[in-house]
């Protein structure tokens, strides 16, 4: 509906409609090795924004890309650390404040006895946090990317690999980006509708 409308109100005034820019470039190759090099030279030509898909598991392809493990761990350990404190202060302010129990005249804040459930609750709290901080950093659940427009992407999970660069990088310009990864020995280098 408004795309019709946008359409409309542009044929009637005239105008073309604006062209969304494009999401990048994506380079077929048919080895992993030549995906390897490809990523290990874009990224000492400067490229940041990129991503490499293959069907299965290449060792050695985050280094190549320039990816580092960044804030993931520490997120983490900040939640295991949360958890662990919460759970400490949960059962202290139970058995000191708000429910006191005289047991065998041992004092309400016998900090031994709450070992378990803080142990339990940093656990959790870390495990929680990984899942929904390794959901959120990868943007995930994400049912559509751009590069599902492109019809050869699909054998990314067959027998090709792909290098995408991504047209927010600070270096991509479309034309040079172009021309560089076709010197990268690319079968095939694609552009990427949003």
């Amino acid at each position: 509906m408004t795309t019709t409308t946008t359409t409309a109100a542009a044929a009637a005034t005239g105008k073309q409609p604006e062209m969304l820019p494009p999401y990048g470039l994506l380079a077929e190759f048919e080895t992993a090795q030549a995906l390897m090099a490809a990523c290990e030279k874009a990224r000492d030509a400067g490229y940041k924004r990129m991503d490499a898909y293959t069907p299965f598991p290449v060792e050695g392809l985050l280094d190549a890309l320039g990816h580092r493990t960044r804030l993931l761990p520490l997120v983490i350990l900040l939640g295991g650390l949360l958890g662990g404190v919460g759970g400490y202060l949960m059962q202290y302010y139970t058995a000191v404040h708000t429910y006191p129990l005289n047991v065998a005249g041992k004092p309400y804040h016998s900090w031994v006895m709450f070992i378990p459930v803080t142990f339990e609750c940093t656990i959790l709290a870390a495990a929680l946090t990984a899942v929904f901080g390794m959901l959120g950093m990868n943007g995930l659940p994400q049912p559509y990317h751009p590069l599902f427009n492109v019809e050869r992407f699909a054998l990314a999970s067959r027998d090709r690999f792909f290098l995408a660069i991504r047209a927010v990088d600070p270096k991509f310009d479309l034309a040079e980006t172009r021309r560089f990864l076709e010197g990268l020995g690319a079968r095939e280098v694609t552009e990427v509708p949003q």
